[in-house]
């Protein structure tokens, strides 16, 4: 299984009375993340399904990747891709997706980074990811323990 996490862009300030969880995209945050999901459909990125987290921006984000990328069936929503999730609660989402062939997952930091390593099996591992950054882990096993091995991590700037 090839599993793709992508942080969600860049996302309005919060404002007073708002939930975190509302926060949208920005216009530049939309800008960015097209001509990122751009540079990850040259990269043959194909999923099979697409999950996200409930947040606001990460539905946008999620949205956007769906299009840009050709995904047409509905996505799917998960409570343990929001920020403060438990990295083995996303792997017991994506163990229950095991037969698809690819899955991309759209969260939030410290979610996003804590997970990469958590698939990488060195839980310690952190990973500096960015608003929009994509990576790729080629998973070979899926046991109660993940052991993947990273294929590439797209920053912005460099897809930019």
């Amino acid at each position: 299984m090839q599993i793709y996490l992508l942080r969600h862009g860049i996302a309005e300030d919060g404002s007073p009375g708002q939930a975190d969880a509302e926060r949208a995209l920005t216009a530049e945050g939309i800008k960015r993340l097209r001509e990122i999901l751009k540079r990850a459909r040259t990269a043959s990125v194909n999923p099979s399904v697409i999950v996200t987290s409930p947040y606001v921006r990460a539905r946008q984000t999620a949205e956007l990747a769906a299009e840009i990328l050709g995904y047409e069936e509905a996505l799917a929503r998960s409570a343990a891709l929001t920020p403060m999730a438990s990295p083995g609660d996303a792997w017991a989402e994506v163990r229950a997706l095991k037969g698809e062939p690819s899955v991309l997952l759209v969260g939030h930091e410290p979610h996003m980074s804590s997970f990469t390593g958590y698939l990488l099996g060195t839980p310690e591992l952190r990973v500096d990811f960015k608003k929009g950054a994509m990576v790729r882990v080629d998973m070979f096993e899926m046991g109660v323990r993940p052991r993947g091995v990273l294929k590439w991590m797209m920053a912005p700037k460099l897809a930019l």
